[in-house]
């Protein structure tokens, strides 16, 4: 029997049915992820390394899958879910994106509320950076050419690793750049359930914002926004922002009249390329600071 391979249309809908049940019901992308189609160009080289003890503390890599042999630059990706979902099995299709563009990527898990508060997901992002630091020269990816990057919660982690020296230390000197999707920096007092669950127990909660720590000395950031974000509103990142060229460092803010806050992500996919040309300012930004 003949299996025929579905139309273009049928992946269409196949794929805005997954969006509908993933927006609907808070999905960790699993589905969509299945389901979209992906740049060839990137491969998974590596799953499930751990990089700490606790079964969340695991990472999956990817690289380009051919082109100039030597060390690339690495982005470590941290994926949203209001710190209490998500799994790096659901963004594939983000770690073969940005391997095509030339890097290798890194995307890990971290433990979630409710079995943890902050700050143990920074801590686990920090001991991720550690990891990629130590080892992933084996893999072909430069340990002192990092760019940090994430989407929402994942953005934060992001950007309290890059602005904030008690996770890395004082000397940040491999962490070349920040690129933050759609993140929440600047959303003190906890005035909704998502961020009082993470944070509501921690006594100085100007201690948990990046705008509190950013200034001189920072990597250079690049920050997207969606002009119909209704979850986490661009005046995050317009304050980080401000915080960050105040301190003299450069900054690019960015913002995507069309779209919202799943569709910031989701414009990665190659599928959704056309609404925002994400993929390719991101990586434009991070082949600069790695340079």
């Amino acid at each position: 029997m003949t299996i025929p391979y579905p139309s273009p249309r049928s992946r269409r809908t196949a794929l805005s049915l997954a969006l509908g049940l993933m927006i609907g019901a808070c999905s960790p992308l699993k589905t969509f992820d299945t389901l979209v189609p992906k740049d060839g160009e990137g491969r998974r080289v590596a799953t499930g390394l751990a990089y700490g003890r606790d079964a969340r503390q695991v990472l999956d890599i990817y690289a380009p899958r051919s082109g100039a042999a030597g060390s690339r630059p690495v982005i470590v990706f941290f994926y949203g879910g209001s710190w209490n979902s998500g799994t790096r099995s659901g963004y594939a299709f983000v770690g073969r994106a940005l391997a095509a563009q030339g890097f290798v990527v890194v995307i890990p898990d971290y433990r979630l509320v409710p079995n943890v508060r902050y700050p143990a997901f920074v801590e686990d992002g920090a001991a991720a950076v550690r990891w990629v630091e130590a080892h992933i020269g084996a893999v072909g990816g430069d340990p002192r050419r990092i760019v940090l990057m994430g989407h929402s919660a994942g953005a934060y982690i992001a950007a309290m690793l890059a602005v904030d020296d008690r996770w890395l230390g004082a000397d940040r000197s491999a962490v070349r750049g920040l690129v933050g999707l759609a993140g929440p920096y600047d959303f003190a007092p906890f005035d909704v359930d998502v961020s009082r669950a993470a944070f509501g127990a921690w006594p100085r909660p100007e201690e948990t914002q990046p705008v509190h720590w950013a200034g001189a000395g920072d990597p250079p950031a690049l920050l997207l926004v969606g002009g119909e974000d209704r979850t986490v509103l661009p005046r995050n990142s317009e304050a980080l922002t401000n915080r960050l060229r105040a301190g003299g460092v450069p900054v690019t803010l960015r913002t995507y009249p069309r779209l919202g806050h799943v569709g910031m992500i989701l414009s990665v996919a190659r599928p959704f390329r056309g609404r925002a040309p994400v993929i390719a300012d991101v990586a434009a930004f991070a082949h600069a600071v790695t340079r």
